[in-house]
């Protein structure tokens, strides 16, 4: 009996999984679901969780039950890839793999900034996207929350915040001259003005250099503040990085065609620990856990697999608050009501499937 181990089960690992149940297992496979939790999370919705304006129960999904599929909820403590076996925090007993998947999603990247990691707060994963949640909901009246950062993450906080304590004094810090650097100028605009009329402070060429518990120091300015959430940037999980194998400038392991580690094809990553030329979301860790499936499929059934064809991502949806949007639709910018509309329609379709 061959074992596939698929390490995390979020949009990727999720994706190689349902695929190849629906794509018949052979018979002398079985399939370990090795994830944190007992559930598969919703991360593109961790915003609420942390803005208060979802419930936990909103953002899982429970894993699909098959009699060749079997989970273990531990923490990792290490992937021996050497003698092919996954080591956990508390659990004696190894797992041991004849095909591997890692799928492992990414983490907060502090960027060398002192205090960051041990007085912010983060979304990046369930448990500390709750325990944000409680910090915002625990302040004042008139209590001060920072968000550094305003790519994706940092505007949907951000405005989600606002959205459920308008009591709250906001500020967020951009590094750049604009928000969304990675929009165009309408989507840019657009958030600015949003911000603007629902007063939260947007404080452009931010250079943090320290965050203490009680404020964050940027470019020799020092706010006092109550709740600092960082979502300046992310990097591949710290146990991926570890790993002996050949990465890129941004730490992600270098993979073939195939989403194979060319040294140890076996090896499959997916998703944020995988090399890319585009940047990480869950829209590209779907299609490429899809591909995933079908190259495992075919190598599993004992065929060649198919090369996979080129990717086609279908642009990025953003949330400001409960009722207005922005966003890339068929090539076109969009602003307002209707990719809101559409954001949550995508949300309903993901938990559907």
């Amino acid at each position: 009996m061959k074992n596939l181990v698929i390490l995390g089960g979020g949009y990727g690992g999720l994706n190689i999984l349902q695929n190849l149940i629906e794509d018949n297992l052979p018979e002398d496979l079985h399939i370990t679901v090795i994830d944190r939790n007992p559930y598969h999370s919703v991360k593109t919705e961790f915003y609420t969780i942390a803005a208060g304006t979802s419930a936990d129960k909103d953002v899982r999904m429970d894993f699909p039950e098959h009699d060749k599929v079997s989970y273990v909820y531990a923490e990792i403590e290490r992937i021996d890839i050497e003698n092919r076996q996954i080591l956990f925090q508390e659990r004696s007993e190894p797992v041991s793999y004849d095909y591997l998947v890692i799928a492992l999603g990414c983490e907060d990247n502090y960027h060398g900034v002192e205090g960051a990691a041990e007085y912010t707060e983060s979304v990046q994963t369930f448990d500390r996207a709750r325990h944000t949640g409680v910090a915002i909901g625990n302040l004042a009246a008139y209590g001060k929350a920072t968000i550094v950062g305003a790519g994706l993450s940092g505007i949907e906080v951000a405005a989600e915040i606002r959205e459920s304590r308008p009591d709250l004094n906001i500020r967020l810090l951009d590094r750049g001259q604009s928000v969304l650097k990675a929009f165009d100028k309408k989507i840019q605009n657009y958030v600015e003005d949003w911000f603007m009329k629902n007063d939260v402070e947007v404080i452009h060429g931010a250079n943090v250099e320290y965050v203490e518990k009680d404020g964050v120091c940027n470019n020799g300015i020092c706010y006092v503040n109550d709740v600092t959430i960082w979502t300046a940037g992310v990097r591949p999980n710290y146990l991926a990085r570890e790993l002996p194998l050949e990465k890129d400038d941004q730490e992600k392991i270098i993979v073939n065609d195939f989403y194979q580690v060319p040294e140890q094809p076996h090896i499959y990553v997916v998703g944020d620990c995988a090399s890319s030329e585009h940047s990480p979301s869950a829209q590209l860790a779907r299609q490429q856990g899809e591909q995933i499936a079908d190259v495992l499929s075919a190598i599993l059934k004992g065929k060649e697999p198919k090369k996979p064809g080129k990717l086609k991502l279908k642009g990025t949806l953003g949330s400001l608050g409960s009722s207005e949007g922005f966003g890339e639709m068929m090539s076109q910018s969009v602003v307002g009501y209707i990719p809101r509309l559409a954001k949550s329609g995508v949300l309903w379709l993901n938990k559907r499937h």
